[in-house]
């Protein structure tokens, strides 16, 4: 009887190691596919700001009146008004979207289904004057995929 519950104690002991790494590993691998959901979005948001599609940019963006932008010292709130302001700026008269750049990031998932992005933006326009800085986003997921939340560009 002692053999057979140093068995069962023993079998007991193998099954929770070897059933405790698989969780790991999925959260690792959950981590990495977020990462290239979340890096993926952003690809698709720089191409279409290379192709002049404002509209395509934004749908990067979560299409909610809670959207937040923060730039400078202007807060815009909603998806509505950061197109506008996009569009402003950037389509207004004797302006250009120019070619869009993102580099250094790091995305960092909280959560599943929530991830913050730190990075850098560079913007050639068409006379070779560039501008640039740093963003940081915020993104969830939602059912239609990952958008941004928040976003603080300088």
């Amino acid at each position: 009887m002692d053999t057979a519950r140093s068995v069962l104690a023993i079998s007991l002991v193998l099954f929770s190691v070897l059933f405790a790494q698989p969780p790991y590993s999925l959260a690792q691998s959950s981590a990495g596919a977020q990462k290239s959901a979340v890096r993926a979005l952003l690809a698709r948001q720089v191409d279409a700001w290379n192709r002049g599609d404002l509209e395509g940019f934004m749908a990067g963006y979560w299409n909610s009146p809670e959207l937040t932008f923060f730039s400078g010292a202007s807060v815009t709130r909603g998806w509505e008004p950061t197109l506008a302001r996009y569009r402003q700026k950037y389509q207004g008269e004797g302006k250009e979207t120019g070619k869009l750049d993102f580099f250094d990031l790091t995305v960092t998932p909280l959560a599943p289904g929530a991830a913050f992005v730190r990075g850098h933006w560079r913007l050639q326009m068409k006379d070779g004057q560039p501008s640039g800085g740093l963003f940081t986003l915020i993104l969830r997921q939602f059912s239609t995929g990952w958008k941004i939340i928040h976003d603080h560009t300088s």
